[in-house]
């Protein structure tokens, strides 16, 4: 129960496998599977035989992420009303792009809801002032302008409440330090890093000697290369995985509009939360974006009208639940 006597989303993780997986992961996507089972205490081959049925069947993918933010790249959301009749086709055709991330259906299967992280501003004016306007079925367009992340990113969900005790999380988190390279390499990738974030891209747990061969540098300079992005923060590990997977069979995107001098407060009030999963100022009618995920249509409306409903300063909050999540890090049709 939090502090409202409300139960926590997660409060059914405690006995799950799957759940302390993930957290796992989620602090150290590339920790050794011997690791892993030690902290969970489980054989290598448990953790093993387990992460790899997931990947198999699509619930779980571990990539490599740039952090658009301390990169100082610029990042869009994109609300697109369609007609019910393109929706799908329009979602899809976005998930394909390599700019693109956290796609889904809402609002009755009328609206798709996308991330947009363009390279250069030439392609953010193609994207935003040419395709788009010209895509069939596509009614509306509403483009908002991500400003400052509150909760998200390298900052995983499962750490808020998840199935891990202290003593777990720490000793993961100790090993994740004792691999990190200390460096002062300001916060950016070059040119010559991008064979190697590419690979990682494709498959965050890559080997040492696989990222030798896909970027053709020894495997002493790509460890300390990869190390180097990573304490810089200019990349993390991520992961996406089924929501069944954890329990979380509801999610829904939130439009919150604040009053000026409570956005930030309401920011910080969300991102401790357990059910937000992201959370971003944004420029446009509202200025706070959302991502809430619950057990279940009653656990959101009691999460809308408590937590959320209480909280000084909001003003007015359009929800719009998920039908159909279509791309989330990366484009794999038959991971929901």
């Amino acid at each position: 129960m939090d502090s409202a006597g409300v139960e926590s989303p997660t409060s059914g993780m405690r006995d799950s496998f799957d759940a302390r997986l993930l957290q796992a992961l989620e602090i150290d996507g590339r920790a050794p599977f011997s690791k892993i089972a030690a902290v969970l205490g489980v054989s290598d081959q448990t953790v093993a035989r387990r992460y790899r049925k997931l990947v198999s069947d699509g619930s779980l993918r571990i990539v490599a992420v740039r952090d658009h933010e301390k990169l100082g790249q610029d990042q869009w959301m994109l609300r697109l009303r369609c007609a019910p009749d393109g929706a799908d086709a329009i979602a899809t055709a976005l998930a394909r792009r390599p700019d693109t991330s956290w796609i889904g259906l809402t609002s009755g299967g009328t609206e798709v809801v996308c991330c947009t992280r363009p390279r250069t501003r030439t392609d953010q004016d193609e994207l935003l002032l040419a395709k788009l306007p010209r895509t069939p079925h596509i009614v509306d367009i509403r483009a908002q302008q991500m400003l400052h992340r509150f909760f998200g990113g390298p900052d995983g969900w499962l750490m808020k409440h998840g199935p891990l005790s202290e003593e777990q999380i720490a000793a993961l988190r100790t090993a994740q330090a004792a691999s990190a390279v200390r460096t002062d390499v300001p916060q950016r990738i070059e040119p010559e890093d991008e064979p190697l974030v590419a690979a990682l891209e494709q498959d965050g747990r890559a080997t040492y000697p696989e990222l030798q061969r896909a970027t053709g540098r020894s495997e002493s300079a790509v460890k300390r290369r990869l190390g180097a992005l990573l304490a810089s923060g200019a990349i993390y590990i991520d992961h996406e995985y089924s929501n069944d997977l954890v329990g979380l069979h509801v999610g829904a995107m939130l439009w919150i509009t604040t009053a000026p001098w409570a956005m930030d407060s309401v920011g910080k009030a969300l991102a401790s939360h357990a059910e937000i999963a992201h959370a971003t100022a944004v420029a446009g009618p509202s200025n706070i974006m959302a991502t809430a995920v619950t057990r279940d249509i009653p656990a959101l409306y009691a999460y809308l009208s408590g937590k959320l409903g209480r909280l000084d300063g909001v003003q007015h909050v359009e929800t719009a639940p998920f039908m159909r999540r279509v791309k989330q890090l990366t484009y794999r049709p038959y991971l929901r």
